[in-house]
C-alpha cells in the first residue's frame, strides 16, 4: 500500500509541476486508475486565478474520435455496414461527385469507411482552413457537410485511397454523415443513444450539439486553440462534429474507456480490429501507428521499450485518453491548450508511463 500511495503522489506531484512551470497552461486535469498498481487519482491543477475542479467537464477535442469510432463499430455489429463498403453507398450524389480527384483521376469511389476511419482516404483537411475563418469573423457558420463540400471545392486530395496516413477532420465529418444517413438520426441523438446512455455518462454532451442527462453544475473547462476559448467563438462547434466535440468529466472519459476494453460496447473481435488494422503515422508522430481512430505506442530500440506499449485517441489540446496494458492502467488527462499538442503525448509517455512501468511488479 505504501509503494502505491508513494506512485500516486509521484504523478500527482509530476502533473502539478508540468502544469505551474507553464504560465500557457490556464488549466490542466488529470485521472490515472491502476487496481494492478492501486491507483486512482482524478486531480484538476490551475495557474493564476483560473479556479479548477476534478469534476468540471472537459473537451477533449479529438479524443472524440474514439466514440465515432466506435459507434461505426456498433453499426458494423448490427450489419448496418462493413468497413469495406465505399462511402458512394452511405452518401448523396451531391456530395460524393468529383469528391476525390487526384492527377486528373477520380477515386471517390474507391474511398471506404476503413479508410476514413484509418486517416487514409487521402482526403485534405478543412478544420484549420475554416478555424481561420471562424477566428477573423464572428458572424461565420458552416454546416459538417458544407463543410465538406467547401473542401471539395477548394482543397485538392493529397494521395490515392489507402496509400498514405493523412490527418484530417474530414475523414471523421464523413463518418458522422454517414451514421446520420444509416439511423436516420442526427450524430449527437445517436451518441447519447448508443454510448452516453447506455454507459450512465450521465454529465456527457456535445458541444453545441447537446445537452447532458445531468447537468454537472460546474462550466466547460477552458480550452484554447491558438490562445483562443473557444467559448467565445459562436457556432465553431460546427467543424468539430464527428471529429471531436465530447464534453464530460474525466471520470466519465474512464466509464467510456473501460467499457471498450472489457468488450461492454462492441466485441472483443471488434475491438481487436479497431486496434490492430493500422497504418503508421510517420513523421513527426514517428513511434505511432494509427488504426480506428486508435493511436498505438510502438517500441523503438533505445528510446522506447516493449513495456511502454500503450494504445488510446489524442487530442489537439494536450488532450490523451490512454490503456497501458502492463499495468492496467488508464491514463486520461488533458493540458487544454494547443500549444500542447504534441507536449501532452510527450509528457503522457516520458513521465506518466515511465513512472507506471516503473512501479510494475516483476
Amino acid at each position: 500500500m505504501k509503494k502505491a500511495n508513494a506512485l500516486q503522489s509521484q504523478i500527482a506531484a509530476i502533473f502539478r509541476k508540468q502544469v505551474q512551470k507553464d504560465p500557457k497552461v490556464k488549466n490542466a486535469y488529470l485521472f490515472v486508475h491502476s487496481e494492478k498498481l492501486n491507483v486512482l487519482l482524478n486531480i484538476a491543477e490551475g495557474n493564476g486565478d483560473t479556479e479548477v475542479s476534478p469534476q468540471q467537464p472537459n473537451h477533449m477535442a479529438s479524443v472524440g474520435k474514439l466514440f465515432t469510432a466506435t459507434i461505426i463499430g456498433i453499426l458494423y455489429e448490427k450489419n448496418k455496414l462493413d468497413y469495406n463498403d465505399s462511402i458512394c453507398r452511405y452518401l448523396d450524389p451531391e456530395l460524393t461527385n468529383g469528391l476525390h480527384i487526384y492527377k486528373g483521376k477520380d477515386y471517390t469511389k474507391d474511398i471506404t469507411i476503413r479508410h476514413l476511419l484509418m486517416q487514409t482516404s487521402g482526403l485534405n483537411d478543412v478544420f484549420y482552413h475554416l478555424w481561420e475563418k471562424f477566428k477573423t469573423d464572428p458572424d461565420f457558420s458552416i454546416t459538417p457537410l458544407d463543410a465538406v463540400l467547401w473542401g471539395k471545392e477548394n482543397l485538392k486530395p493529397v494521395a490515392v485511397p489507402g496509400k498514405r496516413h493523412f490527418y484530417t477532420d474530414t475523414n471523421y465529418y464523413l463518418l458522422g454523415l454517414i451514421v446520420e444517413n444509416i439511423t436516420g438520426k442526427k450524430f449527437h441523438e445517436v451518441m447519447h443513444e448508443l454510448i452516453f446512455e447506455p454507459l450512465g455518462m450521465d454529465h456527457a454532451y456535445m458541444y453545441g450539439f447537446s445537452k447532458p442527462k445531468v447537468e454537472p453544475g460546474l462550466p466547460m473547462a477552458k480550452l484554447l486553440l491558438d490562445d483562443i476559448d473557444i467559448a467565445n467563438i459562436p457556432n465553431v462547434h460546427q467543424i468539430d462534429y464527428a471529429g471531436g466535440s465530447i464534453v464530460a468529466p474525466l471520470e466519465e472519459y474512464y466509464t467510456f474507456m473501460k467499457s471498450l476494453i472489457n468488450h461492454k460496447i462492441v466485441k472483443e473481435e471488434t475491438l481487436n480490429r479497431m486496434i490492430i488494422d493500422d497504418i503508421w503515422k510517420g513523421f513527426p508522430t514517428l513511434a505511432f501507428n494509427y488504426g480506428y481512430s486508435v493511436w498505438k505506442l510502438k517500441a523503438i530500440p533505445f528510446l522506447l521499450p516493449k513495456t511502454y506499449y500503450s494504445w488510446g485517441c489524442v487530442g489537439v489540446s494536450g488532450a490523451f485518453m490512454f490503456y497501458h496494458p502492463l499495468t492496467e492502467s488508464y491514463i486520461i488527462g488533458t493540458f487544454n491548450n494547443s500549444s500542447y499538442m504534441s507536449k501532452g503525448l510527450d509528457f503522457m509517455i516520458k513521465k506518466l508511463i515511465k513512472a507506471l512501468v516503473k512501479h510494475s511488479p516483476a
